[in-house]
């Protein structure tokens, strides 16, 4: 008499996932979700993972060495529905023979596309004129709309040259602007495509008119942007970021704002997030979003299923497609 074997257990920190990664995961595993808030604290996830096979979490779920220290025994892999793994400490991890994995490559194009989106929005003013037009300002012959700053033919500094990096040179060479990059080493001149190579971020940072940032979060670029490198930027320059938001220092942001070495910002990650600085909400030339640079169903859909490939693999003994190593 055959049996039909169990299904895995998956936990799913922050359902819902898209309809076509959902009826994967109600296929192959047996998922399991945090009812509660409570249950999203890595206490309360440590309990909800006992007998689970694996994790599926997000840059939500802060991870540390106790949290991995503790897991249970059942759990063989951790994965990721993000790029970016610094709320994983995939050292602690390893340690506990737990793989982590996570989803490059699939949301390129929808966070490149954000990045000129915050380049636009922050350079036109487009927060202030949403507030202009929904306060009935426009028609009266005494007010002024909000100008902006024109992208064409200005330099845009690219800080980390890599897949997301290359996309928004691409989207802003259709706007006419320049690109000027810094790396840890050039990229071939069929991939620079022209693209000016600084050795030296501070260089990079001299001639940058636009700045948008697309370095991953390590101890090297924390606080990149800081009062020193901020005064290196021509003054009135604008900033993007869709990568982390610890690659700036909040206070040295606000004060160049504030003596308009920084004209504008367009922001989509923060230090801290989603406990931001309540500063941040009271600037009329910052553009922000909440960190949904890769919030499209195509997108989403392509990272679920990455996740889920990784999950797989491990359970079933295979190398994943994107494992993360310590």
């Amino acid at each position: 008499m055959s049996t039909t074997p169990t299904k895995p257990v998956l936990v799913i920190t922050r359902p819902p996932l898209p309809p076509k990664v959902d009826e994967r995961v109600n296929h192959e595993f047996r998922p399991r979700t945090a009812g509660t808030p409570e249950a999203l604290t890595p206490h309360g996830l440590l309990a909800l993972a006992d007998g689970a096979s694996a994790l599926l979490v997000t840059g939500a779920d802060r991870l540390d060495a106790d949290f991995f220290d503790h897991i249970p025994q059942s759990v063989k892999i951790v994965a990721t529905r993000t790029v970016g793994y610094d709320h994983l400490d995939v050292r602690a991890a390893a340690r506990n023979h737990i793989a982590v994995s996570n989803t490059p490559g699939v949301l390129t194009d929808a966070v490149a596309d954000a990045a000129i989106l915050l380049l636009l929005g922050a350079s036109r003013r487009a927060y202030q004129a949403q507030q202009f037009l929904r306060a009935g300002q426009w028609g009266h012959a005494s007010t002024v709309g909000p100008i902006g700053w024109q992208v064409t033919g200005k330099v845009l500094g690219i800080y980390g040259m890599g897949r997301i990096g290359q996309a928004t040179a691409r989207r802003a060479r259709a706007f006419g602007m320049r690109i000027h990059y810094t790396d840890a080493a050039p990229l071939p001149d069929h991939v620079a495509e022209g693209a000016i190579f600084h050795e030296d971020p501070h260089e990079l940072l001299s001639v940058s008119e636009f700045l948008s940032l697309h370095a991953p979060a390590t101890p090297a670029t924390h606080h990149f942007l800081n009062a020193d490198t901020l005064a290196l930027l021509p003054r009135g320059a604008i900033i993007v970021n869709t990568a982390r938001g610890d690659l700036i220092c909040d206070d040295d942001l606000f004060a160049a704002l504030a003596a308009g070495t920084v004209a504008a910002v367009g922001l989509d990650v923060f230090e801290h997030e989603p406990d931001i600085d309540p500063r941040y909400f009271a600037l009329e030339n910052a553009f922000l979003m909440p960190h949904l640079a890769a919030a499209t169903i195509e997108t989403q859909s392509a990272i679920g299923m990455l996740a889920l490939d990784n999950i797989d693999a491990v359970l079933n003994g295979h190398h994943p497609p994107s494992l993360v190593t310590a």
